[in-house]
């Protein structure tokens, strides 16, 4: 943007979201003059670089929101949002495959999304390395645990330079065990981790992007037309008392528990990185000598 006058004769702009300064000459100041500080433009300037960074926040929830719930996306929302920074920086290089109409996805002609266009579509560089333009109506963005050709995109990703806005790639992912006991355990492997106070483990869980309600951590995917919620025990007691994690378990809307035959895989995975997540905290301690 461009520099606005002040009523001390210095002028101001943003820059990388903080507000910087120049003489009338200008010259440009290391820091803000304390006279400026609570001038009209300069508070304005902040305001707006405050909206700027919820705007940015939002946009990255909402791509990671459409990746997770595996949404359908008209081309054409994609086209008119492009022109916002915001939104082009959560989007570029996201893995995309074309919706047909029957709503299947076509895998075959997946891409990392370079650019979109209300008239041409949908610009991506496909698995060959080639520049295309796909003319789907709807576009997808995979979970990752989706990909079966995970490894093959990861390595391309690197080759291309790729730096993904939205975790995609290299989302941390764990696949559904076939086998029912193997289930189970994995559903107990971040069980047992202790916090000092249950203060800290909800802090934890609210600065991952996790809910609490009724004493656990919460995450809620749609797959397959239905909405599953991955819950894990944090506790419920005085904030300030002890608590461990609790199992991993799933429920369906009305909050009744669900077999493991009825988690999809990218609520498992979704689950599993809650789980990790919250146990990551916990008090560890070391051992004596």
């Amino acid at each position: 943007m461009g520099w606005l006058p002040t009523a001390d004769g210095y002028e101001v702009t943003l820059q990388g979201g903080r507000v910087v300064c120049r003489t009338d000459k200008g010259k440009q100041l290391k820091s803000l003059p304390k006279a400026l500080k609570e001038d009209e433009v300069v508070v304005g300037l902040r305001q707006l670089a405050e909206w700027l960074a919820r705007h940015e926040t939002s946009c990255r929830a909402e791509v990671e929101r459409w990746m997770i719930r595996s949404l359908p996306v008209p081309a054409e929302v994609l086209g008119r949002v492009w022109a916002d920074e915001a939104w082009r920086a959560a989007l570029a290089d996201a893995v995309v495959v074309p919706v047909d109409e029957a709503g299947g996805w076509v895998l075959d002609d997946a891409g990392f999304l370079r650019e979109a266009d209300v008239t041409r579509g949908i610009g991506v560089v496909n698995l060959d390395g080639e520049s295309v333009w796909l003319d789907a109506a709807q576009v997808a963005i995979p979970h990752p645990v989706r990909l079966a050709d995970l490894d093959d995109l990861r390595e391309f990703a690197a080759e291309l330079g790729v730096a993904q806005g939205t975790t995609q790639l290299f989302r941390e992912i764990w696949h559904k065990p076939t086998d029912p006991a193997e289930q189970s355990r994995a559903q107990s492997e971040y069980a047992g981790g202790h916090f000092a106070e249950l203060r800290h483990l909800t802090s934890r869980a609210t600065k991952l992007g996790y809910p609490i309600r009724g004493g656990y951590a919460t995450c809620r995917v749609w797959e397959n037309g239905a909405l599953v919620t991955a819950t894990v025990w944090v506790g419920s007691d005085d904030p300030s008392y002890e608590t461990q994690t609790g199992d991993l378990a799933f429920t369906d809307p009305q909050g009744e528990p669900l077999p493991n035959t009825a988690v999809g895989p990218v609520a498992w995975s979704e689950g599993m990185r809650m789980a990790a997540g919250l146990y990551a905290g916990r008090v560890v301690k070391e051992e004596s000598e």
